[in-house]
Parts: structure tokens; sequence; C-alpha cells
């Protein structure tokens, strides 16, 4: 069964253990000058819609997109649940965030990642979807560890 996508939720608490863990496996796995993960209090900003997907009522990833500005979009907390790695949920919230991105009238999709083991996955969903390296925006810088990947919508 595909998973229903939900706008909000942030106040849910599986959506937040959830938003705990990703900040704490960012943290983690990050150097501090290259970490640009959002608490969870972030992502109530109005330029960004926070989405879920659930199956059977359970919570099975979380996904953002950020208004940069009218023609441009940004990924931000993309993770999957553990119970449900290896699914596809993380292409299909993908392929949800894009869809609403080219809704809105974006030419371009832009995201901010990491490299390592931890970030293999991602950065696979991610180029598997087309999205290919392009230079630092919105005041990431370029570091070793940094990833910053777009998509022209």
């Amino acid at each position: 069964m595909a998973p229903t996508f939900h706008e909000g939720e942030l106040d849910r608490e599986d959506v937040q253990a959830l938003l705990s863990l990703h900040f704490a496996a960012m943290r983690s796995h990050s150097p501090p000058d290259a970490c640009h993960v959002l608490p969870a209090a972030a992502l109530r900003q109005p330029s960004i819609t926070f989405f879920s997907g659930r199956g059977a009522g359970e919570l099975l990833g979380i996904g953002a997109l950020k208004e940069l500005d009218p023609f441009n979009g940004e990924i931000k907390s993309m993770r999957t649940a553990p119970t449900a790695l290896g699914q596809g949920v993380g292409r299909l919230l993908l392929g949800r965030i894009v869809e609403e991105a080219r809704r809105r009238g974006y030419r371009h999709l832009s995201l901010e990642t990491g490299s390592g083991p931890e970030f293999t996955a991602a950065l696979r969903l991610y180029e598997g979807a087309g999205f290919r390296p392009c230079a630092p925006f919105g005041g990431y810088l370029d570091t070793p560890f940094t990833r910053v990947l777009s998509l022209d919508l």
C-alpha cells in the first residue's frame, strides 16, 4: 500500500520522535561547520511546508519543502522511519515534494546533505531522481563534507 501524505503534523508524538532521531543523527555524523539540520521548532517557519507519509496510520517518513524565493525551493529534513527502511518510502516522499515544487512553479529544487557512509542511501536517492551537483546556495559553504545538489524542474 502506498503511503498517504499529510501536511503539518509537527505536533504529533511520532513525528517529534522521528525529528529528534533525525536531528541527533545529523549532529553525530556531520562536522559542526557543515551541519545544517533544523530543529523541529524551525520547521514551523511560514516558508516551510512539512510533510509526513503514513501507511495504515503508522509514520513512514518525513520531509519538508522550503521556499527560497518564488522560483526556487529547498528540501529539508528528509528521513524514513527505521521500521520503513528499504520500502521505497524515501522515493515516494521525494516524489511528493518534487510534485509540490512543480505545482508552485519553482524552476529549481535544491538540497544540501553530507557525505560518508551515513549519507550513501540519501545521495543514491537524490541522484536517482535526477539531482545533480551544483554550487552552494543560501549561505552553505563548500566543504569537503558537504554535497549540494539541484534538480531543474
